[in-house]
């Protein structure tokens, strides 16, 4: 491999341009060798931002013309299934933005593949990469607490202008680089649902990410409100060791009244609380010790930046895949089913049936 790891990027839109560009560039081992996506006016507008020569309006002309090590691939979400499995097939490194796919089975066949290719599939999921985070997996999957029994996951967000299609509401709440998301978010055909895919993504895989537990079964309700996308959803989600979980989340949290994303992991011998917002947290130990943790600086509490450089250490061997597709998988698996129950009156659906 040359001095620097070849990198391609897939999509130009809001967060390709916000956190993917900006970190592969300030990389001092990677080169950002070419760009694509579908619209000819945002790629224009991307590359000349970023100073990038290189442009295609096909991806799979960029793979077969570029000499790539890795790409980070951040379009829509009903398209990521394809554009990964391009991907890995030619050998490269991903680096594929949440959420990973829509579909358990899809997921499955991309974690194969990258196993058969022997390449790294990263999702991105920057809270994975947060200490308080690391800390929590690590006390947790040591066992020294003792067997999981309860898991409560709530997010409230800022979102629901971006589930109307309306990104222009915000303000300067959000930083749009180039283009903000558009009307993406509200289009089912493109984005496969809405606070699910858009935000219980991130809170589930933080979950099943710390505990290292898998969903057997989900009964979910949604509320749409005025809106074609949810809103509003709430899942009862039993894991693979027997403990049961709660997954909330809210897209309507007004800007200014602060998000929340907190997690509570109850344990036979202590527990975990996260608020991943706020930056900080505990555990409690099972001598009945108590573990805090100090405050993350502003800049650490949602490293957006930071998936993007794992791909390029993972590229030059200088670390280890951060965020790993088995959680992502695990995760499309929750979703899936929690879709799919209430597609089906709100009846319990189990993974199994996601393969069938």
């Amino acid at each position: 491999m040359a001095d620097k790891a070849r990198v391609g990027i897939i999509g130009t839109g809001w967060w390709a341009t916000t956190a993917h560009f900006p970190s592969v560039q300030a990389h001092p081992k990677a080169e950002l060798v070419a760009v694509a996506d579908v619209r000819p006016d945002i790629l224009g507008k991307a590359a000349a931002k970023y100073g990038v020569a290189n442009t295609y309006t096909d991806y799979t002309q960029m793979l077969d013309k570029e000499e790539l090590d890795g790409v980070v691939i951040a379009v829509w979400h009903a398209e990521h299934f394809a554009v990964a499995r391009s991907c890995l097939e030619r050998g490269l490194h991903v680096m594929l933005e949440k959420p990973m796919v829509l579909r358990a089975a899809h997921a499955r066949e991309l974690v194969e593949l990258a196993q058969q290719k022997k390449r790294q599939l990263i999702i991105g999921y920057p809270w994975h990469f947060t200490p308080h985070t690391l800390r929590a997996r690590e006390v947790i999957q040591s066992g020294e607490l003792g067997k999981v029994l309860f898991v409560n996951s709530i997010f409230a967000s800022a979102v629901l202008q971006f589930l109307r299609g309306d990104d222009k509401s915000y303000g300067t709440l959000f930083d749009y680089p180039v283009v903000g998301p558009g009307d993406v978010y509200a289009d089912i055909e493109k984005s496969g649902g809405g606070q699910g895919h858009l935000q219980v993504t991130h809170s589930a895989a933080l979950a099943l990410f710390i505990t290292g537990l898998r969903p057997l079964s989900t009964t979910a309700m949604m509320e749409n409100l005025d809106v074609h996308t949810d809103v509003v959803d709430a899942m009862a989600v039993r894991l693979n060791n027997g403990a049961l979980a709660t997954v909330g989340s809210i897209g309507t949290v007004r800007p200014g009244d602060g998000d929340v994303l907190t997690t509570q992991i109850i344990c036979e011998d202590g527990q975990v609380a996260l608020d991943s917002i706020g930056g900080t947290g505990s555990i409690r130990h099972k001598d009945q010790s108590l573990e805090t943790f100090e405050p993350l600086a502003k800049e650490g509490i949602y490293p957006k930046q930071v998936t993007a450089a794992n791909l390029i250490d993972v590229i030059n061997g200088d670390a280890a895949n951060g965020s790993p597709a088995e959680v992502g998988w695990r995760v499309v698996e929750l979703l899936d089913s929690a879709y799919r129950s209430v597609a089906d009156g709100g009846r319990p659906v189990t993974v199994e049936e996601l393969y069938g």
